[in-house]
């Protein structure tokens, strides 16, 4: 599969495109990546049900880099919850693992594309709705965040996101405000990823028929021209989440969901 000048700029703008809804929804670009690389590889003899585990593996490992720019413009802001980072990082790892050294590697892609589209419209549901909490609900304490981040590196395993489909709704619910809800999940990429990344990797390994430049699940070429595209936009996208009101972001960050969950379906559907 060589890199023609046609998919050096699709993955291009596919990077500056998912590093800035990074930055502005704090969901690592994932939601994104997901079915534009499913949809790229599919295009490029890339069985289907091997090109949605690829493009789950794929995204995940770009979420390293664009993380750590959309971190660094939230934080500048003092928007981050590092108390809640530090709580929930020891879940996401032991979650993460388990989904990408485990479940994800028995699991065909055809489900896998079923599930992304399943629990992404749930979560989109339940942003848009804009259902208001509790007054008095508070965030769990260090046993609870601990389980919280077990299923949030679990979830993300299986559909190649930085958890923030999990962890901005989860937040939101607890009475954290929906910007700091969407730096603390920037934040939160990090670990996700670099998890999930490695579990890949190591699980792909001996996998047959993978395409050219390919380590374990995870597509080099992809890799290195998305995160050097979304590393420029994701601290565009952290700025212009603190200019835009709470229920606007809300109904942007569920838009963006149906629309991603709505392709994840059809490709799930034709592959079963």
């Amino acid at each position: 599969m060589n890199l023609e000048p046609l998919l050096i700029f699709e993955l291009a703008c596919l990077g500056l495109g998912s590093g800035y809804l990074a930055g502005l929804l704090g969901i690592g670009g994932g939601m994104v990546m997901v079915p534009f690389i499913t949809a790229i590889l599919s295009h490029r003899a890339v069985s289907p049900d091997l090109a949605v585990k690829m493009a789950i593996a794929t995204s995940m490992a770009t979420i390293v880099f664009t993380s750590i720019s959309s971190v660094r413009a939230h934080h500048q802001r003092g928007a981050v919850r590092w108390d809640l980072v530090r709580a929930l990082a020891p879940g996401i790892v032991m979650g993460a693992l388990l989904a990408s050294l485990g479940l994800f590697t028995v699991l065909k892609g055809a489900w896998l594309a079923l599930f992304f589209a399943a629990f992404v419209g749930f979560s989109a549901t339940q942003m848009f709705l804009d259902k208001k909490p509790a007054p008095t609900r508070q965030v769990p304490g260090p046993g609870g965040l601990l389980g919280v981040g077990g299923v949030i590196g679990f979830l993300a395993g299986l559909v190649g996101a930085g958890g923030g489909f999990v962890s901005v709704p989860f937040m939101t619910w607890c009475n954290v405000a929906i910007h700091n809800a969407v730096a603390t999940s920037a934040a939160l990429g990090f670990p996700v990823a670099l998890a999930n990344g490695v579990g890949y990797i190591i699980g792909g390994q001996g996998v047959q028929n993978l395409p050219p430049h390919a380590l374990g699940y995870v597509w080099l070429p992809a890799l290195a021209v998305i995160a050097s595209c979304s590393v420029l936009t994701a601290p565009l996208g952290a700025r212009a989440a603190h200019r835009l009101p709470v229920k606007q972001l809300k109904r942007v960050f569920a838009s963006v969901l149906y629309l991603l969950a709505a392709y994840m379906l059809y490709k799930g559907i034709t592959s079963v």
